[in-house]
């Protein structure tokens, strides 16, 4: 099924068709001359309800701009059909959408002006009873309007565990990575000084050995001073290797921290000769990239975050590109600025742009 009718067919949009089709098999009763008229302006209402879903995350101004004429278009249904009593029923789906979308302030405030003009239209249509109509169908709004706020808040609620289960991840890898790296450490250090020193005594032993006439000519003192050098020698390797196996993680946490993310998805390029020891350092990585990831879900509409990390002397080069597109000018917020505040912090530097395609570009060097 291709993604957009996939999305179309969400539940909350085949509910609202549904209501729609049913307001639209009351409309028979309309009288014929005003019929066709009736029949555009439901038709509209849907076309603007199923356009404003599409539109929402890549051009967020046209949602709001379709929201705001869903209860224009109600409205006149209203006032073409004021006797009928089911052109309200589209306010109430429209009140869904808007408590899910704006503020709770701005859609109750936009719902009461609705509630309003409906009054409004029933009492210059010769309706018998408005106050009644309008009190009944906002009953429904409020009932409607509760549903959508809680169900919005256990989104945002499951969102925001998500992505704190996902730091917390990120952050056990890289407190597991810094601790096996202390232990290594520990154990190298210990062999060096434990082992290699008394194979150390060992040889000079054997040397000594060696010295004496009696057992100068004898095999076994010399094979014992060959696997003595060479046991030394490999002692001496093996801690040489512990200590260059040192290095946090970074690529186990950084998809820890998106995992949880529908989008964007992460690719991630890091280079061979990146190794992280520091775990300020590292730290200071992960959360530029988890700005942005946020950044690129929440403002850029963005389906792929692409990090790519290359050393570059004695800095690390981090490099972040979206394939979403930016909305008018590049105006670093809170989530920007405190980038930029950690990454000069660690004593590194940052710098945005817009790539030719309209995404942020991120780039930031960090002493390493």
């Amino acid at each position: 099924m291709p993604p957009t009718l996939r999305h179309l067919l969400q539940p909350l949009n085949l509910a609202g068709l549904f209501t729609m089709a049913s307001v639209g098999l009351t409309l028979r009763w309309v009288p014929a001359a005003e019929q066709a008229t009736a029949v555009a302006l439901l038709l509209a209402f849907a076309a603007a309800f199923l356009a404003r879903d599409l539109a929402a995350a890549r051009w967020p101004a046209l949602g709001h701009v379709l929201l705001v004429v869903q209860p224009v278009l109600a409205l006149l249904l209203v006032r073409l059909t004021p006797e009928l009593g089911t052109a309200q029923i589209l306010l109430v789906v429209w009140t869904v959408v808007a408590v899910i979308e704006w503020p709770v302030a701005m859609a109750f405030t936009a719902v009461l002006l609705a509630d309003l003009a409906t009054w409004w239209l029933l009492h210059q249509g010769g309706h018998e009873s408005p106050l009644t109509v309008v009190l009944l169908y906002a009953g429904f709004q409020a009932f409607a309007a509760l549903c959508a706020y809680y169900a919005r808040s256990a989104e945002q609620a499951r969102d925001r565990l998500a992505l704190v289960n996902a730091d917390l991840l990120a952050t056990r890898s890289l407190l597991a990575d810094a601790a096996r790296d202390a232990e290594r450490v520990r154990v190298a250090r210990e062999l060096h000084d434990v082992a290699g020193h008394k194979l150390t005594a060992l040889t000079l032993n054997l040397r000594a050995l060696a010295a004496e006439p009696a057992f100068a000519a004898r095999e076994e003192v010399r094979i014992a001073q060959l696997l003595a050098r060479e046991l030394l020698g490999d002692i001496r390797g093996i801690v040489q290797a512990m200590r260059d196996a040192r290095g946090l993680d970074l690529a186990t946490a950084l998809r820890a921290l998106a995992a949880p993310l529908p989008k964007p998805a992460l690719q991630l390029r890091i280079g061979d000769d990146v190794r992280v020891d520091d775990p300020a350092c590292a730290e200071v990585v992960l959360r530029t990239v988890q700005e942005a990831l946020t950044n690129a879900a929440r403002h850029a509409g963005a389906g792929m975050l692409t990090v790519t990390l290359q050393r570059n002397g004695d800095e690390l080069h981090l490099a972040i590109e979206d394939d979403g597109r930016l909305h008018g000018q590049l105006r670093p917020g809170n989530g920007l600025a405190g980038m930029r505040e950690r990454i000069e912090g660690a004593g590194g530097r940052i710098a945005f742009a817009i790539s030719p395609r309209g995404a942020l570009r991120i780039d930031a060097w960090v002493p390493a």
